[in-house]
């Protein structure tokens, strides 16, 4: 009897649920033939036998969360005699996932459907409350409350953001619970200084300031709790029929991932429209000939192509910002991130040394990615190592969108529906097609005159297909 237990799933993958159990009792397991099929934080991820045998136990069931080192199955007749050990270093499981179909859209390309990137936090024009009132300094009438906040974190014993309260209401006026609202902050934890532990707005604005000072220091709880993640909703079900399903591990990363990216990243878009007639007239021109080395020629990957030369001009948009170390990363490497849609959730595969390639060579990787996509077999190598990352809705549809920063990088282009439009020529309008870009930066990096510089470079890339040839 050899028992086959669960190997490394990959850096950084400390679990998986079950999806599917892909053997039953009684059947004979080749080795490398896979046996589960999970989900994890990043990716659906299938997973092989090392040994071989007949099944003659399954230790685990489709709903179950499993983790590296745990027994799955007890074989009979092994052809190992044992199961091997996972080594330490093993080799991440293949990673996959499933993407949708593409429609014919537009030439936007056939893995493109970003909507999740798109910010659909708190309003676009109002902003986020808490990000101005973060960047303020506590006033100096505060220093007292501020040592009270501290001390009441430092004598209360440690327990998860999400802990449950008591249930009792905290005292607090309606003004101050709304504002607790609006910043994602649980009034119980928040230690009141007005009369008998009455909570006021400045209380809240305090504990606030100390939670997201706290990120600095790696604290994750103040993540979970900043983003609301502790916050009880209402009960619903009062006004009519719900549904509760349990969020999938790849929309719980998708979650944190982007609620960290808008709590740190102070956030500004700039707008822009490329003029495309010539280059939609150059694209139809040569596509055949991509499509026999096989690839797709779409604008995305021109896109893709503009970006990699642009981050060589503008080294500041193909950097990291370390707050903790307090210094900004530049990568030698220009890797593209391309924003996908799937039936799993949001996932950016990535183009690596796009800057080294010709457009048939981008436009043969997006294919092979797309590819990869739809028979489930990315791995979580071909979704790292992004520069900057390229998401375009223009096959759905929309005039524009604020595409949010896909931290650690720095910036993000959103490419929405081109559409014919009236242009004066100097002598009269004439209709010519204009392609709707989107650029998100990172402002503790990268400046507006820096940030409408590279716009307007892309701009005239797309513009003049001959200026990026000649530019490299």
């Amino acid at each position: 009897m050899t028992e086959f237990k669960l190997p490394n799933l990959g850096d950084g993958v400390a679990a998986g649920d079950v999806l599917r159990v892909l053997v039953k009792v009684g059947d004979t397991l080749a080795a490398d033939q896979a046996v589960l099929e999970l989900e994890t934080d990043k990716a659906t991820l299938e997973v092989p036998s090392t040994v071989g045998g007949r099944v003659a136990e399954i230790k685990v069931k489709q709903g179950d969360k499993v983790k590296p080192g745990q027994v799955v199955l007890v074989l009979e007749d092994a052809a190992s005699g044992a199961a091997a050990p996972a080594p330490a270093a093993a080799a991440p499981a293949k990673a996959s996932i499933a993407a949708a179909d593409s429609g014919p859209g537009q030439a936007d390309g056939p893995i493109d459907r970003p909507m999740m990137m798109a910010a659909n936090g708190p309003g676009q024009a109002d902003g986020p409350i808490d990000r101005p009132m973060m960047a303020e300094a506590a006033p100096a009438d505060s220093a007292e409350r501020h040592d009270k906040v501290l001390a009441f974190q430092a004598s209360r014993p440690a327990a998860p953001a999400s802990a449950p309260s008591s249930g009792l209401a905290a005292p607090a006026a309606p003004s101050v619970r709304r504002l607790a609202r609006e910043l994602g902050v649980d009034l119980h934890q928040v230690p009141g200084t007005g009369p008998g532990g009455r909570i006021s707005q400045e209380d809240v604005k305090t504990f606030t300031k100390s939670v997201m000072a706290s990120l600095g220091g790696g604290g994750q709880r103040a993540v979970s709790t900043v983003s609301g993640a502790s916050v009880a909703l209402p009960d619903f079900s009062k006004w009519g029929a719900v549904e509760r399903k349990a969020m999938s591990g790849i929309r719980r990363k998708t979650s944190e991932h982007l609620s960290h990216a808008w709590n740190t990243i102070p956030h500004v878009t700039q707008f822009d429209k490329a003029d495309i007639t010539n280059l939609e007239a150059v694209r139809k021109q040569y596509r055949g000939e991509v499509e026999k080395a096989g690839g797709n020629l779409t604008v995305t990957a021109i896109a893709c192509k503009v970006v990699a030369s642009a981050l060589k001009v503008f080294p500041q948009f193909n950097a990291s910002v370390d707050a903790a170390g307090e210094a900004i990363v530049y990568k030698k490497y220009v890797n593209v991130g391309i924003a996908v849609d799937t039936e799993n959730g949001l996932l950016v595969p990535v183009v690596k040394n796009a800057d080294q390639k010709n457009l048939t060579q981008i436009s043969v990787d997006i294919q092979a990615l797309a590819d990869k996509a739809k028979a489930r077999k990315l791995s979580l190598d071909d979704m790292s190592g992004g520069s900057m990352s390229i998401s375009n809705l223009g096959g759905i549809g929309g005039t524009a969108f604020t595409p949010i920063v896909n931290w650690p990088e720095v910036a993000i282009l959103g490419i929405s529906r081109g559409a014919m439009e009236p242009k004066w020529n100097g002598t009269a309008f004439e209709p010519r097609q204009m392609l709707p870009l989107s650029l998100s930066y990172d402002h503790r990096l990268i400046d507006g005159a820096d940030a409408i510089r590279f716009l307007r470079w892309v701009v005239d890339a797309l513009e003049n297909p001959f200026a990026l040839a000649l530019r490299g």
